[in-house]
């Protein structure tokens, strides 16, 4: 990637507009992230190394959170934990208020190491076996999303031997809507593996409406990752919408971040203006929003820090 006619310190502050807020460089080049020498990290870790600012991680968790719930006070952010599952970035987000969104038993036992709140959690998977729904109802978790037919069949059994336990779903809905971006990333289209497509969903919510051991409190939907652009996620909430009032909209998550200089995400602020401005024209005022914020949260945040060991000339 050429930078084009640019003076030394224009190229070097387009590089660090990759690195977390806040990298600087020291007097005879080094990378300061965090304050810290990229040299004494090393040092002291070894490498390959994968380092976090905590405080940009902070400030970015508290964009979402404050900002979220600055524009739709009934709101929750439940971080993405598939896009980092690490349990010191599951601590740092539980204390900064965030739920966490996790799919499987490996993500939900992590989160719960770490001490996630049980009720903050939002269990996901499109696989989702009887052990880890089993798990997910013992630890309390408050929020699962029924991802085919056999989530209800599985859910129900559960609940059968706990009679007195209340558990919250929501269904998760593939709008058929491809968004821009990578195909392996893609979840919001015809023919996806996740979620029910509207005519199976509205099944689903016909179904759970009468079931005497499951609660259903809203909607789910997640149309991809990577997403440069706010539209399909407008999309996506006029797409829930047409499928009934709820207590609960969850609009997932899928804003992308910036990894090359022509990136060039919507900011965490035009992305919830996007989802909440469409929520006041079409969802009901009381109904409680969620987002799941995954890489846009993280991946500005982090650095994977090498040593050069080897130089090979090449023709």
């Amino acid at each position: 990637m050429t930078l084009g006619a640019v003076t030394p310190a224009t190229a070097q502050n387009r590089l660090l507009g990759l690195f977390p807020q806040g990298t600087t460089v020291a007097e005879g080049g080094e990378l300061l992230i965090g304050g810290c020498r990229a040299s004494e990290l090393a040092e002291q870790y070894g490498t390959p190394a994968l380092l976090v600012d905590e405080v940009a991680l902070r400030t970015r968790a508290r964009r979402y959170a404050d900002g979220l719930a600055a524009r739709w006070p009934n709101s929750r952010v439940a971080f993405a934990s598939k896009a980092f599952p690490c349990t010191a970035v599951y601590r740092l987000l539980a204390k900064e208020g965030l739920g966490m969104d996790v799919a499987g038993g490996g993500e939900l036992t992590l989160a719960l190491a770490a001490g996630a709140d049980p009720a903050t959690l939002v269990v996901h998977g499109n696989a989702k076996t009887e052990e880890e729904l089993r798990l997910a109802v013992t630890a309390g978790a408050g929020l699962i999303v029924v991802d085919n037919f056999d989530d209800i069949d599985r859910l129900e059994k559960i609940l059968a031997d706990h009679p007195e336990h209340d558990q919250g779903v929501l269904v998760r809905v593939t709008p058929d809507i491809r968004p821009d971006t990578h195909a392996a990333v893609s979840t919001g289209q015809a023919g996806s593996k996740f979620g029910l497509p509207v005519p199976q969903a509205r099944e689903a919510i016909a179904r759970l409406r009468g079931s005497d051991r499951l609660r259903l409190d809203g909607v789910h939907v997640h149309v991809g990752s990577q997403i440069l652009r706010t539209e399909p996620f407008v999309r996506a909430v006029e797409a829930v919408a047409g499928l009934g009032e709820f207590a609960v909209y969850d609009f997932g998550g899928g804003l992308g971040a910036r990894y090359t200089y022509q990136d060039r995400p919507p900011s965490i602020e035009h992305y919830l203006d996007a989802l909440v401005d469409t929520a006041r024209r079409v969802l009901p005022a009381e109904a409680r929003l969620l987002i799941e914020p995954g890489r846009s949260l993280v991946a500005g945040t982090g650095v994977s820090l090498y040593r050069v060991v080897t130089v090979k000339d090449g023709e």
